[in-house]
């Protein structure tokens, strides 16, 4: 990174699009900010090479459709030669979610959707999110030397508890950036006998979930399901919230089965769905019973759901720095002091296992 007039780190950006117009569009909006500069642009993957090797930028904004070798080839290229975080910027549609998904497990960062003509001022409306995804991504574990710090962090960060009084009986995760790539790390490493089921918040975009969840259920041996509302929740199941509606666990009136429950409602969270709405109601219903699980992400989502797992006596477990694409939410709740565990990526899933099998005495 450069440094700018107050001697403060500046992000260096390589913007790679065919369109010359997103080239410049985009720029501006980098250029806009204090703590950022555009060292280069680059109109095809050749170009593109040529300048990472001659102006090594912190971070790349990256077109998935490119004459020649697609972003898609050129993301894999740049991950295996020169590895740094990559953003796609693209206005893929939802029928193009599984190229999307491809790009995130292919180490892509994340992905901005330009979803607007190339020929409309209003592509500015993406500027917020291109910008505050440049900020994370330079602060990310990708911008790291190559010999990172790989020093342990502790495992308990409080000491041992009682664990519950039963076996837990549900597992609710939530994650942001970095967590498809993290999700296909440890969704198959779970046998088909889970003896818990899975209540997943990823954030995305409209269309992406479906792709998801079938692209995780090809990987794994537990069944991975878009949730469908009012339906039973089964063990060696996961069921991912579909984007734009909340997912919540209820106790069913006619048998006090737990389902699930999905709803618009409330429209004023940052994120829909919310990783607190679902930690809550798990929290409501299965008190101590339940295992709360915050991995990568930017922002604050699930810190208040953790908070309220770990108040009725249930497991919290926050991803650890090291393993973390961003560590946003898992270092709120650490510093909140809500976590009972703090564990590498992983770690995760054998911890679940062992959490779920072993029936303990308070």
């Amino acid at each position: 990174m450069s440094l700018n007039s107050d001697d403060a780190p500046r992000t260096r950006v390589l913007v790679v699009d065919d369109s010359a117009f997103m080239r410049t569009a985009i720029s501006r909006m980098i250029a806009c900010e204090p703590d950022m500069e555009v060292v280069g642009t680059a109109g095809c993957a050749s170009i593109a090479f040529e300048k990472i090797s001659a102006l090594n930028p912190d971070v790349i904004t990256l077109d998935l459709v490119m004459p020649g070798l697609d972003g898609l080839g050129t993301l894999r290229h740049i991950m295996a030669q020169s590895p740094r975080p990559v953003i796609m910027v693209s206005s893929l549609t939802e029928k193009d979610a599984e190229t999307r998904l491809q790009a995130l497990s292919a180490g892509a960062f994340d992905c901005v959707p330009k979803q607007l003509s190339e020929n409309s001022l209003e592509i500015a409306h993406i500027r917020d999110e291109l910008i505050t995804k440049i900020r994370a991504a330079a602060q990310s574990c990708l911008t790291r030397t190559a010999a990172p710090d790989r020093r342990k962090e502790p495992r308990s960060v409080l000491p041992d508890r009682l664990a519950p009084v039963d076996v837990p009986a549900l597992v609710a995760m939530g994650l942001s950036t970095g967590g498809p790539k993290a999700l296909e790390q440890i969704l198959p490493q779970f046998r088909a006998d889970l003896p818990v089921p899975v209540l997943i918040v990823q954030h995305m975009p409209f269309g992406f979930t479906t792709s998801l969840a079938q692209r995780l259920n090809c990987f794994s041996s537990i069944t991975v399901k878009e949730a469908a509302q009012g339906e039973l929740i089964t063990p060696g199941t996961a069921y991912l919230a579909p984007a734009g509606l909340h997912m919540r666990v209820v106790s069913r009136v006619s048998d006090s089965k737990p389902a699930i429950s999905l709803s618009r409602n409330p429209e004023d969270t940052a994120h829909v769905p919310s990783i607190d709405e679902l930690m809550y109601s798990v929290a409501k219903v299965f008190q101590n019973r339940a295992i709360g699980i915050i991995m990568t992400g930017m922002g604050s989502d699930g810190a208040s759901g953790m908070t309220a797992i770990f108040r009725q006596g249930g497991i919290t477990i926050g991803q650890d720095e090291a393993s973390c694409a961003v560590y946003g939410m898992p270092r709120v709740c650490a510093q909140l002091g809500v976590l009972t565990r703090v564990l590498p990526l992983s770690d995760i899933p054998a911890h679940i296992v062992r959490a779920s099998r072993w029936r303990r005495h308070a």
